[in-house]
């Protein structure tokens, strides 16, 4: 393989016109060879966006595009199982490019050293390497961050030192949380391209049905995540992340030695049922908003970052006549 190998990202996306161009314009930003979005729901204007510029793929998932990859068996009812097959899809029909990043319209890599070189220093056996993520936090409305900054935090990857460090930063809540973040925290895997019978997952790249085990950190990537940025865009999303998303029932609860953490889906029922929007704004002061006493904790761990993804001008870069 080349020295200097290209990338790219795959998204499904369900999102306002601005939202799918700014997901675009970022990774073109960083270096993006090729930028493959499959809208989950036609977007006329991102479509045609797209469609213009010459590093952008874009497939329009409707019931015809289903029906072909699928059959009798049609549309897949949960997103998570869409995400998995169109990034699935886009990797085995060539993506025109030596490493493929799957992604999520809120995720946006994060790194100070150019891609393509972190890559090229994998060893030749890699098949897939992982990019761990940092949650966005709220801006204090008392003390806020400079203009176009996003503070953010992070966690540590030893699973002791989380939990210690988990509970000491989030006092009343911390036992049910997983690094104290509302989301994931396994990131999301470039994985290698060119290889037979491989199927991309969430956050995993498995081979004959069977997962790659180990992939290597990539730990000067980050995946800045806008996960709960702001509590109206939290808020907005709330209702269905608890019913189908990442609060939905039966997913795992935090890791605990004593394994009685309650699952994101029990916590945020159990607030509003004893206190309504109150408890839940409490819990959103406490884990999601950059107060000074959470940004001098996650210094002290050194956890804290501070980002400026300065979007509207990387879209008005890459897409103009939209902008």
């Amino acid at each position: 393989m080349s020295s200097d190998p290209t990338w790219g990202v795959v998204a499904t996306i369900k999102a306002p016109t601005t939202d799918i161009l700014n997901f675009a314009a970022h990774h073109l930003d960083l270096g993006a060879h090729r930028v493959h979005v499959y809208l989950d729901e036609d977007n006329e204007i991102a479509r045609s966006a797209l469609k213009r510029h010459p590093k952008c793929r874009v497939t329009v998932t409707d019931d015809g595009y289903w029906k072909r990859r699928r059959r009798a068996k049609g549309r897949p009812d949960g997103h998570q199982h869409r995400q998995t097959l169109n990034a699935t899809h886009c990797y085995n029909r060539d993506p025109q490019v030596d490493w493929l990043l799957h992604a999520d319209v809120d995720e946006f890599l994060w790194t100070t050293r150019p891609v393509s070189e972190q890559l090229a220093a994998l060893p030749d056996g890699t098949l897939s390497a992982r990019a761990r993520p940092i949650e966005a936090l709220a801006a204090d409305p008392a003390d806020p961050p400079p203009d176009g900054q996003i503070w953010c935090k992070g966690f540590a990857l030893k699973q002791a030192e989380r939990r210690a460090q988990t509970n000491a930063l989030y006092p009343t809540y911390g036992d049910h949380l997983n690094g104290g973040f509302l989301s994931h925290v396994e990131g999301k895997i470039f994985v290698r391209t060119g290889h037979a019978d491989i199927s991309l997952r969430i956050h995993n790249a498995f081979v004959a049905r069977q997962m790659d085990p180990n992939p290597p950190e990539l730990p000067d990537m980050k995946i800045v995540h806008l996960h709960a940025h702001g509590w109206d865009h939290w808020q907005t999303l709330f209702r269905y992340r608890l019913a189908h998303g990442s609060y939905r029932e039966g997913l795992k609860p935090a890791p605990r030695p004593d394994g009685v953490a309650l699952t994101m889906n029990q916590l945020f029922e159990m607030l509003e049922a004893e206190g309504g929007e109150d408890a839940l704004r409490a819990f959103y002061t406490e884990v999601c908003t950059a107060t000074p006493a959470l940004r001098a904790g996650l210094q002290h761990y050194g956890h804290l970052h501070a980002v400026t993804l300065d979007l509207a001008a990387k879209r008005a870069r890459h897409f103009p006549q939209y902008s």
